[in-house]
């Protein structure tokens, strides 16, 4: 079942139950902030002072960053991250094939605002589907008479049990950025977190494993030869006004992107697609 609702406040979200698996998904944003499947546990953390107000990202599920990743290199008041995690989205089309199966598409459309923000022409659209594994594909389509450059990310919060038993592989050998020394590092063996982490690893070519006390968490990227690997721990999360002081143990940040040198140039009227599996 496929149902719009609304927060107390007014805040719109599309709720999904099917035979598999329950999602939430906020139009702001096409922000899926809850993918739970039947009798398991949440995959997606989500913080308990994130905020469900317009202008306002929520911290947690899957928030999406384009049309650029991180700061604007250009602009540096602009949003981080870019403006598409704080838009409203409206909702194109919902169906449910079979009864362990639902699909949401979802787009946002260049306007006045965004052509304020980024100088193109541009239609972003969103498919979630929600059943036994869940798929997100962000699609961006130039709807503009010359080329843009987009970088991107499907910027996932993983719930994890303890961050202290957690591991990530797939990454050994793998060059990456450290964005907490601006230097370039190669990975040695499995990622481990006992300490702040903000990394950008580049030329990534396989899926990876996200190794829980509790469980495994297999994640396939489409269309992006980069990840990122963000922890606040202690410190940054005290910081942070929308996360408890705690909240760093039970969370790592395992984000599908199209950054740094992975940024994708997308010509006129064509496409380009990032995609995310899991498992």
């Amino acid at each position: 079942m496929i149902t719009n609702k609304k927060t107390a406040n007014g805040f719109a979200y599309i709720e999904i139950e099917n035979k598999s698996a329950s999602a939430r998904i906020a139009l702001q944003g096409g922000h899926l902030f809850h993918y739970q499947q039947q009798g398991e546990k949440p995959l997606l953390w989500l913080s308990q002072k994130s905020h469900f107000e317009s202008g306002k990202a929520i911290r947690g599920g899957i928030p999406i960053c384009w049309p650029w990743f991180g700061k604007n290199l250009t602009h540096k008041d602009l949003p981080q991250h870019g403006f598409a995690r704080i838009s409203p989205f409206e909702l194109l089309e919902s169906n449910e094939p079979d009864e362990h199966t639902s699909v949401v598409v979802l787009q946002l459309q260049s306007s006045e605002k965004t052509l304020l923000l980024w100088p193109f022409q541009f239609q972003l659209f969103l498919r979630i589907t929600v059943g036994s594994t869940l798929k997100v594909a962000l699609t961006t389509r130039n709807c503009d008479s010359q080329s843009f450059t987009v970088s991107s990310a499907l910027h996932t919060y993983f719930a994890v049990s303890d961050i202290s038993r957690v591991s990530v592989q797939g990454l050994n050998k793998v060059r990456y950025w450290d964005a907490l020394t601006d230097q370039i590092k190669r990975q040695q063996g499995d990622v481990l977190i006992g300490e702040e982490v903000d990394r950008v690893y580049q030329k990534t070519t396989e899926s990876l494993l996200l190794r829980d006390a509790v469980r495994e968490v297999h994640i396939r990227p489409e269309g992006s030869s980069s990840a990122v690997i963000w922890n606040p721990w202690k410190e940054k999360t005290r910081r942070m006004a929308d996360m408890q002081e705690d909240a760093y143990k039970t969370m790592l940040c395992i984000e599908t992107a199209n950054a740094l040198e992975d940024a994708r140039n997308v010509l006129a009227g064509e496409e380009h697609s990032l995609q995310v599996t899991l498992a």
